[in-house]
């Protein structure tokens, strides 16, 4: 029997034997088991009147699922980085750098311009469909939140844009003890720390909201 089979069978008997909930979680809590588990393993049976426990429906995440989740998320990524350097061109042309001229190109400006807003235009509709495809799904059965893989994929996501904002921060912290940072410089830094701090905050709230959901066991 699993670590997880154990807890279920002790809520369940504990339900059976008509245990208060707060008792039980208290007694597991001092036993030393982690709040979450013990969280998800009493919300697997619905509080309601009836002589034997009832199990809350947990679905499991299919196929079709984490491949709408990978396309959310992957096109998401795109577009907040061609969105990023479709900034960075126009901050070049807006504050130019002489020390850069010999190097830039108006004509690899327009280049990189062209493909950052032919990215968007193609990607950035393709997530506002799959997004609404996947909020839709969790509206009509709010369990789909608590898809491992969904958490999963999110808690990569979020620990990407924590690495780019703590990279942010520290490459403006370099430069300014170096006496280096330019308007120029400056913009860009701030640019990837608003996409990167954007992204981070909205997939956060997400993932607070699905907490509220138990985590269903299966992939």
């Amino acid at each position: 029997m699993s670590v997880n089979d154990q807890l279920d069978a002790f809520v369940k008997r504990g339900l059976e034997q008509g245990l208060d909930r707060a008792r039980m979680e208290q007694a597991l809590l001092q036993a030393g088991w982690p709040p979450d588990q013990v969280r998800t393993a009493l919300a697997a049976y619905v509080d309601v009147d009836f002589p034997i426990p009832v199990p809350r429906p947990q679905p499991s995440s299919t196929t079709r699922d984490a491949f709408m989740y990978v396309v959310v998320l992957g096109t998401m990524v795109l577009c907040a980085y061609q969105f990023g350097a479709l900034l960075f061109e126009i901050i070049n042309r807006a504050v130019p750098d002489p020390m850069d001229a010999r190097r830039y190109t108006f004509a690899d400006g327009n280049l990189q311009m062209r493909w950052s807003i032919s990215t968007l235009i193609v990607a950035f509709p393709v997530f506002v469909v799959m997004s609404r495809l996947v909020n839709r799904a969790a509206r009509l059965d709010p369990t789909k939140r608590a898809s491992r893989i969904r958490r999963r994929l999110t808690y990569v996501l979020l620990f990407v844009a924590s690495c780019v904002l703590i990279g942010d921060v520290t490459t403006l912290v370099y430069y300014f003890l170096g006496g280096e940072v330019t308007l120029r410089f400056f913009l860009k830094v701030l640019t990837v720390g608003a996409i990167a701090g954007a992204v981070f905050l909205h997939y956060l709230w997400d993932l607070r909201a699905a907490e509220e959901e138990p985590e269903t066991w299966t992939a």
